[in-house]
């Protein structure tokens, strides 16, 4: 049975940094698997936020480009998502999820499991 389990949220001042980790346990990771970030805030939808494939490659929402890095550690299982220069528009509940031979990087629909999620709150 595939578990992703995320970590690390947590409430952060504008500015301020965090860093969220998503530890996986089952068989899901193969060098087809892509994990990515998403994130859901209160009435809107859920944003593809970064993805990594197995070989390293990353993709960023542009809304997060040069302030978040998401990075894995493939021998763990665990990926992981800093994030820097946190923005009140950054507060969300952050999952991460696992995909096979993903095509579009930030379509969530494309992942086949998901985590609980962690809450991140950015206050000014």
């Amino acid at each position: 049975q595939v578990q992703l389990a995320e970590s690390g949220g947590g409430s952060v001042q504008v500015g301020g940094s965090l860093r969220l980790s998503c530890a996986g346990s089952g068989y899901f990771y193969t060098r087809f698997t892509t994990m990515g970030w998403f994130r859901q805030a209160p009435g809107k939808e859920r944003e593809g936020v970064a993805a990594i494939d197995y070989d390293g490659s990353t993709t960023y929402a542009n809304s997060v480009n040069g302030r978040f890095t998401i990075s894995k550690d493939n021998a763990k299982k665990t990926l992981y998502l800093q994030m820097n220069s946190l923005k009140p528009e950054d507060t969300a509940l952050y999952y991460c999820a696992s995909g096979q031979m993903v095509a579009d990087k930030v379509r969530g629909s494309e992942y086949n499991y998901w985590g609980q999620g962690t809450q991140v709150t950015v206050s000014s």
